[in-house]
């Protein structure tokens, strides 16, 4: 298999996981009746950067350096959303008489603070993210999100390390 054909197809599927994630958001958003929460917001803003990394190394199909660079960009912004949605699942693990005060909405914030104080505010407060209104075997949907910013840091990581060799000549 040619180089650049692996490589397509290992972004290609990332891209694809990405778009499944965010599908499944805006499915429980939308269908479910889920209201997303500042936390959550952010988390989608990381899978999508994700994603646009992806969509970016499948459509130029790079060599070893390019593979490595996108692996990169996809690394960090998985790590973000790693850090997002570990900050999540720590909020919802704790007591509620430990909780942080609750932020204003995300879209008052927005409209009234400058980026990095809103983004400073989230982070920091944010107490009504500790709710947790869906779960799956019993465990959180930040749990989930998290398991899967992990699983794309871990491949993406990989891919900077490791890229796909080259096949050998006859």
């Amino acid at each position: 298999m040619p180089f650049a054909y692996i490589n397509r197809q290992l972004f290609l599927a990332v891209a694809l996981a990405c778009a499944g994630m965010l599908a499944y958001a805006f499915y429980a958003e939308h269908i479910l009746g889920l209201e997303p929460c500042p936390l959550c917001m952010f988390q989608r803003v990381a899978v999508l950067l994700v994603g646009l990394v992806a969509i970016a190394g499948a459509l130029h199909a790079p060599g070893s350096l390019g593979t490595r660079l996108y692996g990169l960009g996809g690394f960090l912004a998985a790590g973000l959303g790693v850090a997002i949605a570990g900050r999540h699942v720590w909020l919802q693990s704790l007591p509620k008489d430990q909780l942080p005060s609750c932020a204003p909405p995300l879209d008052f914030m927005w409209d009234n603070f400058p980026f990095g104080q809103m983004l400073k505010t989230v982070l920091m407060t944010s107490g009504e993210c500790a709710n947790i209104d869906w779960q799956f075997l019993g465990l959180s949907m930040p749990f989930w999100t998290l398991t899967c910013f992990v699983a794309l840091a871990i491949l993406m990581a990989v891919v900077i390390v490791l890229p796909p060799a080259r096949p050998a000549r006859s």
